[in-house]
């Protein structure tokens, strides 16, 4: 009885060594065939799959692949993400024979994963092809355009952006082609110029801003001499038309005179031929000068013969006559009549006009 219950353990104990040695084999078997037969691809990498160094199978996309263990088979993995490279400096040459010194920059990655390791491969030599390629283009398309297409004032000569498109056509085409590589883009990142090239740009540079100078002076003057020419003409119109009108209105004066002489002459004989007489006698002085006449000659015994027979109410009815033949008369006209006749009256009463 008690031979019995000590054996029971051991065959226990004996069972459960064996079923956890089978479940390592199984798992071991489980792990050299999960490594050993299948290869996982991540998120942005794409590989190749190798026999006996021959391609057999290109992956592009992420996940798990069957494979044979090595030495049979292997896999080689590359990064297909967007990659940046800065080309190192050119010195090249424009279709003028001026020296630029440029520098690109160039976004790609890797779209044909034969291809790549085929021309590429693991030699990490793929920024040496691209800079290659980009040399090539930007000496390429730089000889077919001259300095002023990088460096000049005036807009309309810059072709910036088409040579940087030519360059991108030719580095993508030829990448495409060659390595398996698709470029996204290529720019131009910096443009500078030789020392000995530095002077001639600066005097191009003055010269096209000198022409700027000239075009805009040009203009100024042209502008100038138009509103100069219409100011004249302007001022031409208005001198005539105020010679028109003061012609128009020198001829109504004339017309308003005659009538009221006319008027005068109907109302007063004698006051029209006093009116006449004085007439003569302002026309024949102007303003600062010194008349010497015989007051008992015409037309300027008028001065004599009034102030000889004039009373207070005689004054005031020659007055009142003239006060309405002078209110017929323009302002200036008829203050400067008054005057005159005030005058002429004063001194003939005094015996001043000899």
């Amino acid at each position: 009885m008690n031979n019995e219950q000590v054996k029971q353990p051991k065959e226990k104990r004996s069972v459960s060594f064996t079923v956890f040695k089978y479940v390592i084999a199984v798992a071991l078997v489980v792990l050299m065939a999960y490594f050993g037969f299948t290869t996982e691809v991540r998120e942005g990498s794409c590989a190749v799959i190798l026999r006996f160094g021959a391609v057999r199978e290109e992956i592009s996309d992420a996940g798990l692949y069957f494979r044979l263990p090595w030495p049979f088979e292997t896999v080689v993995t590359y990064d297909n993400r967007l990659q940046y490279l800065e080309s190192n400096y050119l010195e090249t040459t424009t279709k003028d024979k001026r020296n630029v010194i440029i520098q690109s920059y160039v976004v790609w990655k890797i779209n044909d994963p034969v291809k790549y390791h085929n021309s590429v491969g693991s030699q990490g030599k793929v920024d040496t092809y691209i800079k290659g390629q980009v040399f090539s283009a930007t000496n390429s398309v730089m000889g077919a355009y001259e300095l002023s297409a990088l460096v000049s004032l005036e807009k309309e000569q810059i072709k910036t952006a088409q040579i940087q498109d030519e360059i991108f056509a030719r580095v993508r085409d030829n990448c495409a082609k060659n390595y398996g590589i698709e470029v996204d883009d290529v720019s131009i990142l910096r443009l500078s110029l030789p020392d000995t090239n530095l002077q001639s740009v600066f005097d191009q540079m003055r010269a096209d801003r000198q022409k700027d100078i000239d075009t805009i002076l040009a203009n100024a003057q042209r502008d100038a001499n138009k509103i100069t020419s219409d100011a004249d003409a302007q001022a031409s119109q208005i001198i005539a038309d105020g010679v028109t009108a003061a012609a128009a209105i020198k001829q109504q004066t004339e017309t308003d005179v005659a009538k009221i002489y006319a008027e005068a002459q109907a109302a007063n004989l004698e006051l029209y031929q006093f009116l006449k007489q004085l007439d003569t006698v302002v026309a024949s002085v102007n303003e600062g000068n010194v008349l010497v006449v015989k007051a008992n000659e015409y037309p300027f015994s008028i001065l004599s013969e009034y102030g000889s027979y004039l009373t207070d109410e005689s004054d005031e009815t020659i007055v009142k006559d003239l006060s309405h033949i002078l209110s017929q008369l323009p302002e200036a006209d008829r203050k400067a009549l008054t005057d005159a006749i005030y005058e002429l009256i004063a001194a003939a009463g005094t015996g001043d006009a000899s």
